[in-house]
C-alpha cells in the first residue's frame, strides 16, 4: 500500500519538482496539490493523505495556521514543514502549531524520504542544517529564539496592520483585501488584543518597531 502525500506550496515550479521527485520513489503517491493555505486545509480534510508537505509562507493562510487547523480535525495526519531558510522565524510557530517535521527545500531526495519515514514512525524530524543553526545560536548565548510580537499574527492580520501603518482607513483596506468593513474592524480588534494595543497609534508603533514596513507587499 502506497503512502499518500499532499503537497501545499504556492510556487508551481516547486510543486512540480516535489511531485516528480516523489513519483519516482516506489511506494509514494501524490494525491493532491494546494497553492495556498486554505486550499491545503480543505484538500487535506477531503483527501485525508498520510503526509502533508507544507510550505510555511503561502497566501490566504500561512503554514502554521494551516497546520493548526489540520491537526485539530486530523491529528494523525503527519505534516512536514518546508522552508527555504534554516533561520526561518516560523520554526517555533510551526512547532507550536503541531508540525511533525521540518526540512529545507534544498534537501536532497534521500533526506526528504528520511523525513517522511521518520514522521510516519511517530517521531519528529528536523533538517540537520536547522538543528545546527539552533545549537550554534544557543552556544553563542542567544538561547532559544523568542517570538517577536508579529509572530502571533496571521498573514491577513499582518496585511491589515501594514495597511493601518500606511495610514489607510477601513474602507480602503476593505477594498484592497476584498473583505467587508466589518471584517476589517474584527481584524483591528484582534490586533489590539494580540499586541496589547489600546489605539491605532499603538498599532502603528508596533508595526514600525518590528520592521513590518520593510517587508515586501
Amino acid at each position: 500500500m502506497s503512502i499518500s502525500i499532499l503537497i501545499a506550496e504556492d510556487l508551481e515550479i516547486v510543486r512540480e519538482g516535489l511531485r516528480a521527485l516523489l513519483s519516482a520513489q516506489q511506494g509514494y503517491s501524490v494525491i493532491g496539490e494546494a497553492a495556498d493555505g486554505l486550499q491545503a486545509v480543505q484538500l487535506t480534510e477531503s483527501l485525508k493523505p498520510d503526509v502533508v508537505l507544507m510550505d510555511l509562507h503561502m497566501p490566504n493562510m500561512d503554514g502554521p495556521d494551516a497546520i493548526r487547523r489540520i491537526k485539530k480535525t486530523l491529528p494523525k495526519t503527519r505534516i512536514i514543514a518546508l522552508t527555504a531558510d534554516s533561520k526561518d522565524r516560523m520554526f517555533f510557530k510551526s512547532l507550536n502549531a503541531g508540525v511533525d517535521g521540518y526540512i529545507l527545500k534544498r534537501a536532497n531526495c534521500e533526506d526528504l524520504v528520511k523525513a517522511i519515514s521518520t514522521v510516519l514512525g511517530g517521531k519528529s524530524y528536523i533538517s540537520p542544517d536547522i538543528s545546527s543553526h539552533l545549537v550554534e545560536q544557543y552556544r553563542k548565548g542567544g538561547g532559544i529564539p523568542q517570538e517577536g510580537p508579529l509572530e502571533s499574527l496571521t498573514e491577513r492580520e499582518q496585511q491589515v496592520l501594514k495597511f493601518i501603518a500606511e495610514g489607510r482607513g477601513n474602507k480602503s483596506i476593505a477594498q484592497i483585501l476584498c473583505i467587508s468593513h466589518k471584517t476589517v474592524e474584527k481584524h483591528k480588534a484582534n490586533l489590539k488584543k494580540k499586541l496589547a494595543a489600546t489605539s491605532t497609534a499603538d498599532l502603528v508603533a508596533v508595526a514600525l518597531d518590528n520592521g513590518l514596513m520593510d517587508t515586501p507587499p
